[in-house]
């Protein structure tokens, strides 16, 4: 059942609903790495870095909105239950308890880079078929490019 018709021809809507279907999880997830890393940091840099941490998750949150409400706008369901989540996300995540500073660095600089390697092939992929959406993916990319720069800026100097 379409509730919302969508000015894409079927086409290029599945190429845009995956496209965002697929960023929405990478979203979501990110803003439960974040979370996690944020409540379990330890270490000299804790207060910087778990300040830091609410920002990216700020952002993984408000984006996922906008996300979720483009493919609506599609006329597609946007899917952010905990079970889809849960068995399509796959970005790297923290291990279990306590984190220390420096590996919640590294853990969020390989998270945003892979976030952001599938953002690309995402913009790749609706530039054509829904240039809106990859406008949207863009913006995105933006975001997570400079959070993972600032991350990596704590890396120095590096050994």
């Amino acid at each position: 059942m379409t509730v919302v018709k969508s000015t894409l021809p079927e086409p290029a809507r599945t190429i845009a609903g995956d496209a965002l279907q697929n960023t929405l999880v990478d979203l979501l997830g990110l803003s439960l790495i974040g979370k996690q890393a944020h409540w379990n940091i330890v270490g000299p840099r804790f207060r910087s870095i778990h300040l830091q941490l609410d920002e990216v998750v700020a952002s993984a949150r408000g984006y996922s909105d906008t996300v979720a409400e483009r493919a609506a706008a599609l006329g597609l369901p946007p899917d952010g239950r905990p079970e889809t989540i849960a068995a399509a996300f796959t970005l790297p995540g923290p291990k279990d308890g306590w984190l220390r500073d420096t590996e919640v660095v590294q853990l969020l600089v390989e998270t945003l880079e892979t976030a952001i390697g599938r953002l690309r092939e995402r913009m790749d992929i609706t530039e054509k078929a829904d240039p809106v959406t990859q406008d949207l993916l863009i913006g995105i990319t933006r975001e997570l490019e400079k959070q993972r720069w600032m991350f990596d800026a704590e890396n120095w100097p590096r050994d």
